[in-house]
């Protein structure tokens, strides 16, 4: 019996010890290290540790110039502001455009449900690149949308969509929706209508049923999509770059342009580390929410 007890909490701790380790390896052990070399000097190409051994006796330097910097300097600034602005405004389109689909697909036949879902992660079948430059191919001067409308005498002369911040909100809207429909459909399909049937027969209206029943049970599913969409967003590098211009500065070109353009190992981390914390606030939100419930 004794026996049995043991090998059942070695197990629990086998099964709640490696997710641990994993989450320590591949989230706390980098963030340390960004953190670590945001607080270092830059020698030319070299950087130099926060601490050194003279002697047998401890020196530690903490260089916060970098974080001061950052603050003041209009550049990164900026780039922070301009980042959440579009993350922003991504989490909004994308909630309101979720959201219709996402209930169509949780009333609709059980039967047509697999092929909704399927048509949703459809596009995780092709590359994410592929996706993003097939874009660049439609927006563009002389791409398919404005060969098509001139085409048929809707413009005489093209419209210009590539390089704007119109590509940007559409290539990020069009590539982060999936991830806001699958927790709405998740939480909806799993709502009991009888919630609804009930409101009804108390003289609510369909609207009022709506706003007062289905959008209150619903809105794990809206927290959640908005985590996932809104997080990733406020760092993106690949749609900034392919289809946004010179008017759409965000803080991930910013860092890619401070690593591999600059060289500048430990400005970098700083804007990495700045950037991080951005995200821990909606994460606590999200988490102070969710032990409310």
């Amino acid at each position: 019996m004794l026996t049995q007890r043991l090998k059942h909490q070695a197990g629990r701790r086998l099964v709640l010890g490696l997710p641990f380790v994993w989450l320590l390896v591949m989230t706390a052990v980098p963030a340390l290290i960004i953190l670590q070399f945001s607080i270092s000097q830059m020698d030319v190409a070299k950087l130099i540790p926060p601490w050194s051994v003279a002697q047998g006796v401890l020196n530690v330097r903490v260089d916060l110039n970098k974080y001061l910097f950052l603050l003041t300097d209009a550049l990164y600034i900026e780039a922070y502001l301009s980042s959440l602005k579009f993350a922003t405004l991504n989490t909004v389109l994308c909630l309101a455009i979720a959201y219709p689909f996402a209930y169509f697909m949780a009333r609709s036949p059980e039967s047509l449900r697999p092929s909704l879902l399927m048509a949703v992660m459809l596009p995780f079948w092709t590359s994410f690149l592929i996706r993003i430059y097939s874009w660049k191919g439609l927006l563009a001067n002389n791409g398919v949308f404005n060969n098509v409308m001139m085409s048929m005498g809707l413009i005489h002369e093209p419209i210009h969509m590539l390089n704007t911040p119109f590509s940007l909100t559409l290539g990020m809207v069009y590539t982060y929706l999936p991830f806001m429909i699958l927790p709405l459909y998740t939480t909806l399909q799993k709502m009991d209508l009888r919630l609804l049937e009930a409101a009804l027969d108390l003289g609510a209206t369909p609207w009022q049923a709506f706003w007062r029943i289905t959008v209150p049970l619903s809105m794990n599913g809206i927290v959640a999509g908005s985590m996932l969409v809104f997080i990733p967003s406020i760092g993106e590098y690949v749609i900034p770059e392919l289809l946004g211009g010179p008017e759409t500065l965000m803080i991930g070109r910013v860092l890619w342009d401070e690593f591999f353009g600059n060289n500048d190992w430990a400005m970098a981390s700083a804007v990495a580390a700045v950037m991080i914390l951005l995200i821990l606030g909606p994460m606590a939100i999200f988490n102070k929410y969710q032990r409310a419930k």
